[in-house]
């Protein structure tokens, strides 16, 4: 497991670090130590929402007290209810990784498939992005690093089809997971968004509508952009849960507050590197000690 306190080292010098200076001024803020708060929690890219209620509690407190349990109270409210799922899920599942290109979504697959390796489940991943030339290659070596098996179609096949060929032999050989490669996409192509949703209808007519789930993966360093890649994919698709790349690299931290109050989308997973390690289950609790230490 990475040392994710060293992996958000950017995030805490660019955004936390700065903060805590104002807090530590003094018990009351000033109307200047207020505006450098909100101009701090903005340049996050925690978004207004959250901007608003930070700054709302912040005036209405007569002292902050212990600025860092303030803090770490408002975060953990913001992130509430955004822990990964409990419990065994009925198997086998599906997993479609939608997003646009150069987000990161092929490595994410494999390291998606490597961390359900690593915890005992047999993983299929399925080479459904037909479009962009040696896409199935790519995901073929990906496949092969991780150990896991991959199914795949000619180049320019029905994409559907590849879905429904991992699916059925992942219940065929008592696979736990599909993983579902797609091609990346823009939002405003309705033709691909709709070949999402045909995915999903076929994956959820193998294996039944509480089997499927589609994360969407964003790129951390691109902002509000990302936010709003997930406004749009959302309005056009089911989305279950965000992947969020590039952590480590970003020194805007609260785009992972902004997903969960402008979208009410759970952050399921983070990458915060290159290697198949590099991988974890999303935390709130975790994340935010990590942030403020």
């Amino acid at each position: 497991m990475f040392d994710l306190k060293a992996r958000l080292q950017k995030a805490r010098d660019g955004f936390v670090s700065p903060l805590k200076q104002v807090f530590q001024r003094k018990p009351k803020l000033s109307l200047e130590d207020e505006e450098r708060v909100e101009e701090l929690l903005i340049g996050s890219d925690m978004g207004v929402e959250a901007c608003d209620r930070i700054m709302e509690a912040i005036k209405n407190r007569k002292d902050l007290g212990d600025y860092q349990e303030f803090l770490r109270k408002e975060f953990m409210d913001l992130l509430a209810a955004d822990d990964v799922e409990s419990g065994e899920l009925p198997t086998p599942r599906a997993v479609i990784v939608i997003g646009v290109n150069g987000v990161g979504k092929t490595t994410s697959i494999a390291k998606l498939a490597h961390y359900y390796r690593q915890h005992g489940k047999k993983v299929i991943l399925a080479a459904a992005d037909t479009f962009r030339a040696a896409a199935r290659e790519q995901l073929g070596c990906w496949a092969e690093r991780a150990g896991v098996e991959m199914i795949g179609h000619e180049q320019g096949g029905d994409p559907a089809a590849v879905a429904f060929d991992a699916c059925t032999a992942a219940k065929s050989r008592g696979a736990d997971y599909v993983i579902i490669d797609t091609a990346g996409r823009l939002h405003t192509r309705v033709n691909l968004m709709e070949e999402l949703k045909k995915i999903r209808r076929v994956c959820e007519k193998v294996l039944g509508p509480g089997a499927v789930d589609a994360y969407l993966v964003l790129d951390a360093t691109l902002g509000q952009n990302s936010l709003q890649q997930a406004r749009e994919f959302a309005r056009s698709l089911d989305t279950d849960g965000i992947i969020l790349t590039k952590l480590d690299s970003t020194a805007k931290g609260g785009i992972v507050i902004a997903v969960r109050q402008t979208l009410g989308i759970p952050v399921r997973f983070i990458g915060v590197g290159e290697g198949l390690d590099d991988f974890a289950p999303f935390s709130p609790s975790e994340f935010v000690d990590a942030l403020l230490s």
